[in-house]
């Protein structure tokens, strides 16, 4: 475990979207559509009254959630890249855009998809089991919990793998883990109520 790192602030995600419009390539690059496409699928095509994901960047897996669901609220630290999603979603009706910091603000309401995908490894393990609380606390009977985790390396507060182990033992006695998929630089791990 990586100690003594705290999550990473707004301030960061800010700096990063106003140097890069697309830092990770989400708009353009192979990993990620091909892991987007693994993320839709292992939904096995359910329709969702109340989604949320965490950490929606400028909203490229957001279009694709949104087809899933009747309502969408994607949150991100990044007024910037808030900026981006909505241009990029413009033309989709129900999602609606916030600008939040998890854990020190989460919505006060219940959601049948949480989302969080490669949002983990950016928190502090601290954190990460407060994150985890607060998904356990919001999901509706019969909901799903998505992670997706880069597994290389990083300098961020956690790896992919160990923000994922955080994630399930927090929630082992709760949540169970229906699904995992462990691919070449990510896994996706599919958690509903045990």
């Amino acid at each position: 475990m990586v100690t003594g790192k705290s999550s990473f602030t707004p301030d960061y995600f800010e700096r990063l979207y106003f140097k890069d419009a697309d830092p990770w390539m989400f708009a353009t690059s192979e990993y990620e559509r091909s892991k987007y496409e693994e993320t839709i699928a292992l939904l096995g095509g359910r329709r969702f009254a109340h989604g949320f994901e965490v950490g929606c960047s400028i909203g490229i897996l957001t279009r694709m959630l949104a087809s899933c669901c009747n309502s969408l609220l994607a949150a991100d630290a990044s007024e910037i890249a808030l900026g981006r999603a909505r241009r990029n979603c413009s033309s989709i009706g129900n999602v609606t855009f916030e600008r939040m910091h998890v854990p020190s603000k989460w919505p006060e309401k219940a959601f049948d998809l949480i989302v969080l995908s490669e949002v983990l490894y950016f928190l502090s393990p601290a954190d990460i089991v407060t994150v985890a609380s607060k998904s356990i606390s919001s999901l509706d009977r019969n909901g799903l919990i998505v992670l997706v985790n880069w597994t290389g390396g990083t300098d961020y507060p956690c790896g992919g793998d160990e923000a994922a182990e955080i994630f399930l033992a927090r929630t082992v006695d709760v949540l169970k883990p229906p699904l995992q998929r462990r691919r070449e630089h990510y896994r996706i791990d599919v958690l509903t109520a045990a």
